[in-house]
């Protein structure tokens, strides 16, 4: 009996004694665990399934449990290697003092069993606390009323305890082969491997650089939207393998750089630093690196979503102007005039009031407008010439505005947005002598955002059916009003509509006596919109925040291990330093500069990425109908302000952890 528990009582006693280092990890695996669990929790929740826009909210929200899921293994893992390093020597002089490899393994296997038994146990249970919580904040993001009751999905709960499980064996898999591979001696110098001044690499340096400005390049450079979406990925590859390069390769030559500069090299208050930077700087380049990609992950996902989630009642403004829309394709004889009275009679008999909209018959077409020439392209390609216009017949025109001037064959009146023209329009064979130019664009539907370029050309009835007979794509017949009323009156109002239009139906398949018939009929409503927007939106805010909280959370944990262990490797050294003549307040100063230059430089790269990066985001807001530029200015900078607070006192504590394992 006491041989069986000598391996989980000398566990359990080394977890004790290590808590400086274990204590942050089983934390972590704790906050992990429970993260992991809540996305589990609100995927698989059945009030969220029930909810409006619930398709859009349950993928962005699997998407979350992926990516948690995937960030949970990366990251445990990482941490591991922080423990094992400072453990190396303890596991060394046990294999000295006679323990085998065999007895060590018992010794992990009981340590990796009471962590993944503490976090399992304590990570559901805060789960299950918090779940309730987010739940009520989900809903509040999207506007949704919150489902009562306490509930515990067993399905997250096996999900959460099958990939911890999973977790664990793998890391004491992987803690049981580099045991098994290294001997005694290395393991007792475990904790100073990789002290040797690092050659440098002006190879991987100038690769770095390249790596770097390319992804800048590309961040400054596309226009498109759409290109965005393909190319923002290569572009994160591109700076996440420049910024490890830079911190590894190019920043050991720019600290040899320094060095070999005597009057700047040769003082205390930056030969310490450089030395010490410069001793280390494979390892502390790795961690640095880490620091500054998860820096700019939280600062890129906080404020895209919050904007993304702030901008919502411009985007549904845009998207939808009016509370009531009809859309009717290619309408022909009187079915436009039944359909406006069958709307208006529906309406009247409910005790709703219209207030005034649009009523326009237009064609749409996409193109590339060079030189005030249309050409056939890909609305949805990479150049910047592409350009969406809506055709307006004289008459249409007149009939909108009331006015009694129109244009005349071969004249346009023209409104462009972003696009220069200049007195001349062509046209799938048709030229255009510009006019008069508009003050306003018509709303007509939703203006596409991915689209560089919108235009408004009224022209002449006979020039307008011609170019209408070149199209596969006919006229759309656009009836837009607004409601008088409460929500619940709206929401009456369209149900009527939508009744009234389905009885008033005309298609082409039905019999030649129908006075009129159209393609197809579709009636939307705002508010409608508006949820499925809120939805999609604050899905995306609640993700953004989330992982922003899993990645900060790794930032913290990263900084502490990397403080702490940089502490136990420079100890020695500063006594040694100390021991020669420097003294204690030279000392203190010096580190204080290592320090403060070493923990923010990841902060100050990532501030630069998100800079470069400004316009890149910009465009991939765009296909989320987000116009607003100055209002993705302002939550970049808040974030970018609270986030560098918040690191500030991380520094303010680890820094604390530092000095204290000096002394």
């Amino acid at each position: 009996m006491r041989k069986f528990m000598f391996y989980p009582l000398l566990a359990a006693r080394n977890i004790r004694r290590n808590r400086q280092f274990y204590l942050p990890f089983i934390l972590t695996c704790v906050a992990t665990a429970a993260m992991f669990y809540i996305m589990c929790f609100l995927t698989l929740n059945d009030g969220v399934r029930g909810m409006r826009g619930a398709a859009s909210l349950t993928t962005i929200l699997g998407l979350g449990c992926i990516v948690v899921g995937l960030f949970s293994v990366i990251f445990l893992f990482y941490t591991n290697s922080f423990l094992m390093k400072r453990r190396q020597k303890e596991i060394g002089l046990y294999n000295i003092l006679g323990m085998g490899k065999g007895h060590i393994a018992g010794i992990l296997f009981f340590e990796s069993f009471f962590a993944a038994l503490i976090t399992l146990a304590a990570g559901l249970v805060l789960g299950n606390l918090l779940s309730k919580l987010m739940l009520l904040l989900l809903c509040r993001l999207i506007a949704f009323s919150v489902p009562f009751g306490f509930e515990v999905s067993l399905w997250a709960v096996t999900l959460t305890v099958l990939l911890f499980c999973g977790i664990f064996l793998l890391i004491l898999l992987s803690n049981l082969v580099r045991i098994r591979l290294a001997n005694p001696i290395t393991l007792l110098r475990g904790g100073n491997v990789g002290e040797k001044e690092p050659k440098t690499k002006w190879l991987l340096a100038l690769l770095g650089l390249i790596s770097l400005g390319g992804g800048y390049y590309i961040a400054i450079v596309t226009e498109s939207p759409l290109q965005a979406i393909f190319l923002f990925f290569v572009a994160v590859l591109l700076v996440i393998l420049g910024t490890y390069l830079l911190f590894t390769a190019t920043s050991i030559a720019v600290l040899k750089g320094l060095r070999n500069r005597p009057d700047y090299y040769y003082t205390t208050k930056r030969f310490i630093p450089i030395s010490g930077m410069l001793y280390r700087m494979k390892q502390n380049a790795v961690g640095l690196a880490n620091i500054c990609i998860l820096s700019t992950m939280v600062l890129v996902m906080v404020s895209g979503t919050v904007c993304l989630y702030l901008g919502t009642e411009s985007s549904v403004n845009d998207a939808h102007p009016y509370d009531i829309t009809v859309f009717v394709s290619n309408p022909t004889g009187t079915a436009r005039e039944e359909l406006r009275s069958a709307v208006r009679e529906a309406l009247a008999g409910g005790g709703l009031e219209m207030s005034a909209g649009t009523d326009l018959l237009y064609l749409t077409f996409y193109g590339r407008l060079e030189n005030g020439v249309f050409t056939d392209a890909n609305p949805y390609g990479t150049n910047a010439h592409n350009a969406d216009v809506v055709l307006i017949s004289a008459s249409e025109y007149a009939g909108m505005t009331g006015s009694t001037e129109i244009p005349a064959d071969g004249e346009a009146y023209i409104y462009a947005d972003n696009a220069r023209l200049g007195d001349t329009l062509s046209a799938y064979g048709e030229s255009f002598t510009v006019v008069r130019r508009l003050e306003g664009y018509p709303k007509t539907s939703q203006r596409d955002a991915l689209i560089s370029h919108h235009l408004c050309a009224v022209v002449s009835d006979e020039r307008f059916v011609r170019i209408t007979r070149q199209f596969e794509s006919p006229p759309v017949w656009y009836y837009a009003f607004d409601l008088a009323g409460t929500d619940a009156q709206k929401t009456a109002g369209y149900n009527a509509v939508v009744s009234a239009v389905g009885s008033t139906a005309r298609s082409n398949g039905e019999a030649e006596a129908a006075s009129g018939h159209y393609d197809y009929c579709n009636v939307t409503s705002r508010s409608d919109w508006a949820a499925s927007i809120y939805s999609l939106n604050g899905g995306f805010l609640f993700l953004g925040l989330f992982l922003g909280i899993v990645f900060l959370t790794a930032t913290v944990l990263i900084i502490y291990y990397k403080q702490l262990s940089e502490g136990y490797d420079d100890k020695a050294r500063f006594a040694v330093m100390q021991k020669v003549g420097l003294s204690r307040p030279e000392i203190r100063k010096a580190i204080r500069s290592q320090v403060l230059v070493v923990f923010f430089l990841p902060l100050g790269m990532a501030v630069i990425h998100i800079a470069f990066a400004f316009k890149m985001i910009t465009k991939l807001l765009l296909v989320l109908s987000l116009t607003n530029v100055s209002l993705f200015a302002v939550c970049s900078l808040s974030t970018a302000v609270v986030f560098a607070l918040i690191y500030g006192l991380v520094y303010a504590l680890t820094a604390r952890v530092y000095y204290r394992t000096v002394r």
